[in-house]
């Protein structure tokens, strides 16, 4: 009988890819806090999970005006789930970056990740104390 690493792990494998992806993010953000008219962006954690677990048809259909053109159906609209932040506080020079709220945001999302981190490695050790006849 084969493992199905999909029913095993759940969701904490997305979870884990997106947590990383916007640690990302928010250093981009840091980086950039001294850029003028830099705006920060976020993903929004829980729609971009809900998503992957709810995948919607994303496609645009493109409407032809001459036989010449080629039918574009399927093609698929990403924006990474990236959205702009808005600031508590703007500053002078269109900057949108508060540090403090970054640094806040990068530290739970790496609290957030490593607790995935941990659930994944507890269900690894488990697979293998199955596989072993534990």
């Amino acid at each position: 009988m084969a493992i199905s690493f999909d029913k095993a792990l759940g969701v904490h494998e997305d979870a884990m890819r997106f947590r990383g992806h916007r640690a990302a993010v928010l250093a981009n953000n840091l980086a950039n806090a001294d850029t003028p008219n830099y705006k920060a962006r976020d993903i929004d954690f829980q729609s971009a999970l809900a998503e992957k677990m709810n995948p919607q048809n994303k496609t645009i259909e493109l409407q032809t005006t001459h036989q010449s053109h080629r039918e574009a159906k399927g093609l698929l609209v990403d924006d990474g789930g990236l959205k702009y932040r808005t600031p508590q506080q703007p500053s002078i020079d269109g900057n949108t970056v508060e540090e403090q709220v970054e640094h806040g945001q990068y530290m739970e999302n790496s609290l957030a990740f490593q607790a995935s981190f941990t659930f994944l490695n507890s269900k690894f050790k488990g697979l293998i104390g199955a596989i072993k006849g534990e």
